[in-house]
């Protein structure tokens, strides 16, 4: 059984910590993790239970500097780390693991999704930035046989030259899949997944912030191996930990707040090996219907029984 430990002096895989993660990846073995993935705080005032997400430039810059340097400690000299960051800190962000620590960038994905965050003054947010880093440009695992698609070669142009095993999916999503119905199908090449929102089954109904397990999947099935370690700085609402438990990898998470630490316990608990991933692969589809869902007032909506006047408290923000 999974439990959320608290004042740790032996490491154990497949565990939830309730901890700083700067301290936790200081005490894993130096080059003995496979994957690291990190969806950190963007700095952007986002209310969390235990962290203020609104530090200084330079503070945030030296905090990310502190962790950054313990997630380049503890990966293997064929590691590979991925890092999910917002707009406001990307491009500052990938120098720093490039110059400062020393990671290879091999790709900068865009991951885009529907339900993207509404603006009043400037166009809605709906993607985040996926950097895909190394310790060393050869011997790292990329498994592009797991993830590899029918190319348009093959498809559209029947040529005779195409790949029969495929091509490597793009690295940019830039259509929304009702501008193009015909679209975004399991063959394609383009790498479209909505974000979990809150109608959605997926959600875990507790953080704001989860990463879809089909993006988590992708990720650790391209760069990991069934058995290797998966290391989560911050655990959030635990996907990493248990999409990698349900493809066959161990696992080390690391969280500061107590509440959400005992919650991923939980979900470990409730997960087994071999469980298909949350969100269905045919992507038009892994958006389910919102008809049943929570009604939000607009300025043109009132309170209802079923939409109470508390929902809409930012409604309009």
């Amino acid at each position: 059984m999974a439990s959320a430990t608290f004042g740790v002096t032996v490491m154990d895989e497949n565990h939830i910590y309730q901890r700083d993660c700067i301290e936790g990846l200081a005490e894993l073995p130096e080059g003995s993790v496979d994957l690291v993935f990190a969806d950190p705080p963007f700095n952007i005032g986002y209310k969390y239970d235990v962290y203020e997400d609104k530090k200084a430039a330079d503070d945030y810059l030296n905090w990310t500097r502190q962790w950054g340097a313990g997630v380049y400690r503890a990966l293997k000299p064929t590691g590979t780390f991925w890092l999910a960051i917002g707009d406001d800190f990307a491009a500052e962000l990938k120098i720093l693991f490039q110059r400062e620590l020393g990671f290879i960038c091999r790709s900068w994905v865009l991951w885009y999704y529907t339900f993207g965050v509404h603006c009043k003054f400037k166009f809605a947010r709906s993607h985040t930035h996926l950097f895909h880093f190394v310790k060393a440009a050869a011997g790292f695992t990329f498994n592009d046989a797991e993830i590899r698609v029918p190319s348009a070669r093959a498809l559209v142009y029947a040529d005779s030259r195409a790949d029969p095993a495929g091509r490597l999916p793009d690295d940019t999503w830039i259509l929304r899949p009702q501008d193009a119905p015909q679209a975004f199908k399991p063959d394609e090449d383009v790498w479209y997944v909505p974000r979990v929102c809150g109608t959605f089954k997926e959600r875990a109904g507790w953080h704001g912030c989860q990463m879809p397990e089909q993006i988590l999947g992708r990720i650790i099935r391209v760069s990991s191996n069934p058995g290797e370690l998966i290391v989560d700085p911050f655990g959030g609402s635990g996907s990493t930990l248990v999409t990698a438990k349900k493809l066959g990898r161990r696992y080390i998470g690391f969280e500061l707040s107590p509440e959400y630490a005992a919650r991923i316990a939980t979900r470990l608990d409730e997960t087994r090996t071999g469980e298909p991933l949350l969100g269905s692969v045919e992507p038009l589809t892994s958006a389910p219907s919102t008809r049943d869902g929570k009604t939000i007032r607009t300025k043109h909506t009132a309170p209802t029984e079923a939409a109470p006047p508390e929902l809409f408290a930012n409604a309009e923000s």
